[in-house]
């Protein structure tokens, strides 16, 4: 475990899967990130990395070579190296290896970068393609949110507010957890939905390209929230497990498979193509009251 600290917030973060286990209030005692209680899901903020979300046959092609990779990749798993650290702020990277070649064809090195700023926490990806090709990526965050923050209010106290007006629907995922076709309503000119927990007993309400940069988890009886960050996030999830008490902010630069994909990775929607030697930088930040 790492932590790093500033004078409002605490975090801690895991070596492998560089994940945020923890970021707590110093001056309220607030608690932030779920505690992965595995009764429901046992994960915190797991790193969404070479891919996101679920592939077809758990598979994809390039260059005519199958290649199989499970749910959000591999990265989660995996322990990173620390190659910064200071009192509030620390760097982590996963370099490729012969491991990960063989479940995805490309080099690379993938660096997060944890750095707090009064009370945010600010979180950055960074990908760089240390091959001789062309590389085809993506890459996300599922931070978990305790809901509800305060004792004594419950999870339907809380709402969802974006910073924009919306007319979007959801984008439904299929029991093999691909994609489907086609949204159903959601948005229907509003900028707010009330927590309850059958809101996630069919998966992750999916969206994309929202007109909103960020989003508020908040509740009216209570002071204690956050603004959650995501401007340079094309596709966004919000998930909870089945009657668990937190809510996921899941800010995606890529996205699961659609039911009807070809499977070739350079056709893959929301995929990144990063030229050999480019660097990719992508950024979302929680802001703590």
């Amino acid at each position: 475990m790492q932590i790093i600290e500033n004078d409002f917030l605490k975090a801690v973060i895991k070596i492998k899967g560089a994940e945020l286990s923890s970021l707590q209030h110093k001056q309220t005692g607030a608690q932030y990130i779920w505690q992965a209680d595995p009764a429901y899901w046992g994960k915190h903020s797991p790193v969404l990395f070479p891919v996101v979300g679920t592939l077809k046959n758990n598979s994809f092609l390039f260059e005519n070579k199958e290649f199989h990779l499970g749910r959000h990749g591999f990265a989660r798993d995996m322990d990173f190296s620390i190659v910064e650290s200071e009192r509030d702020s620390i760097k982590f990277r996963l370099d490729a290896s012969a491991s990960t070649l063989i479940k995805f064809p490309f080099k690379f090195s993938f660096e997060i970068e944890y750095a707090l700023l009064n009370t945010s926490l600010k979180v950055t990806y960074s990908v760089v393609n240390t091959g001789d090709f062309e590389m085809f990526f993506s890459v996300g965050g599922h931070p978990a949110f305790n809901v509800p923050l305060e004792m004594g209010l419950t999870y339907q106290d809380y709402y969802l507010e974006f910073d924009e007006m919306e007319n979007a629907g959801r984008w439904p995922i299929s029991a093999e957890g691909l994609i489907e076709k086609s949204p159903v309503p959601f948005f229907e000119n509003t900028n707010k939905f009330q927590l309850t927990k059958p809101l996630f007993y069919q998966d992750a309400l999916v969206f994309k390209h929202l007109r909103s940069k960020s989003v508020n988890l908040r509740s009216e009886k209570g002071s204690a929230g956050i603004r959650f960050d995501f401007n340079e996030f094309p596709y966004l999830g919000i998930w909870a497990a089945k009657d668990a008490d937190f809510v996921c902010i899941e800010p995606w630069c890529g996205i699961a498979d659609s039911v009807d994909t070809n499977s070739q990775l350079i056709d893959k929607e929301g995929i990144n193509w990063l030229a050999a030697g480019n660097i990719f930088n992508r950024s979302w930040t929680i802001h703590c009251f």
